[in-house]
């Protein structure tokens, strides 16, 4: 038998940041978000293995970022309006700095760039990418706006060397 589920995720997790911190507000350190994340994380690998870990990861992102689409972005018909959109509410919610640097919509091809992200700007090079969640994050805000499934892939990370995260993003097309 199938144990219920205790955290279905639901927006109304996040709670009212008013109500519940009216003296603090909705902001945090940098540090307590990479704190929890490679603490979890850590714990994740030593139970389930790195490769499991990273497909929680970026199924994790995948959810957040339909989420984030529903609640932040909102639907538009234009992709420069989306673009723009998405790059004044990252900046604005300090999650990172958005550069589209290609963009063949046709073909459903992009690359893009965020910088001083969340998750690993400033860290020492670790010689591997390791942005996973914001794959998961990318693929399903590319999937929300356009209607059709993406395959995002960090291929430059500041943890390798270079001092922004490069996404390839392409569509699975039919």
């Amino acid at each position: 038998m199938e144990s219920q589920r205790k955290y279905l995720f639901s927006w109304d997790l996040l709670g009212n940041l008013e109500l519940g911190r009216p003296n603090l507000g909705p902001q945090t350190r940098l540090e307590v978000y990479r704190l929890m994340q490679f603490s979890m994380r850590d714990v994740l690998e030593q139970q389930l293995g790195a490769d499991k870990t990273d497909q929680i990861f970026y199924e994790a992102g995948y959810l957040a970022g339909q989420e984030f689409y529903q609640h932040i972005i909102e639907p538009v018909a234009d992709f420069n309006e989306f673009v723009h959109k998405l790059q004044v509410v990252l900046r604005e919610m300090g999650i990172g700095i958005l550069r589209i640097e290609k963009a063949d919509p046709e073909r459903g091809s992009f690359v893009l760039t965020v910088s001083e992200d969340l998750d690993c700007s400033g860290l020492p090079d670790l010689d591997y990418e390791i942005c996973i969640y914001d794959e998961g994050f990318i693929a399903a805000l590319m999937e929300s706006f356009t209607g059709i499934p993406f395959k995002v892939k960090e291929v430059d990370c500041w943890c390798t060397g270079d001092r922004t995260c490069r996404f390839a993003a392409e569509a699975i097309l039919g």
